[in-house]
């Protein structure tokens, strides 16, 4: 599995298209643990090109912030699971997605 955190200063950005970078975590499922994590510069902010961009990447989750609407269909489309609304220190809460405890919250930007 692979999954992407858009990051700002090693923390979750507020909107995963204005990010800085991806943070990408290869995970070992069955152990439940990071096996390989490496920084993706993000290649600009186009509507509707991210989500096909980190498809490529082949990213099966991605956890940010918040994401418009269109965004979230994109990412369902390309079988790319969202969670929204996390905050912090992006090593931590790929922990906490890790452990169960990270929660998506719907927090839908709304252009």
């Amino acid at each position: 599995m692979r999954i992407a955190i858009p990051t700002d200063r090693g923390q979750v950005s507020a909107h995963f298209g204005h990010c800085e970078e991806f943070t990408v975590y290869d995970i070992d499922e069955n152990q439940k643990k990071v096996i390989a994590k490496e920084v993706i510069e993000n290649p600009g902010h186009e509507p509707g090109f991210l989500p096909i961009f980190l498809a490529k990447q082949n990213v099966n989750c991605i956890i940010a912030g918040g994401m418009g609407s269109r965004a979230k269909r994109l990412f369902d489309q390309n079988n790319i699971q969202s969670i929204t609304g996390a905050s912090g220190i992006v090593d931590e809460v790929v922990q906490e997605y890790l452990a169960g405890q990270l929660v998506s919250n719907d927090n839908f930007c709304d252009h």
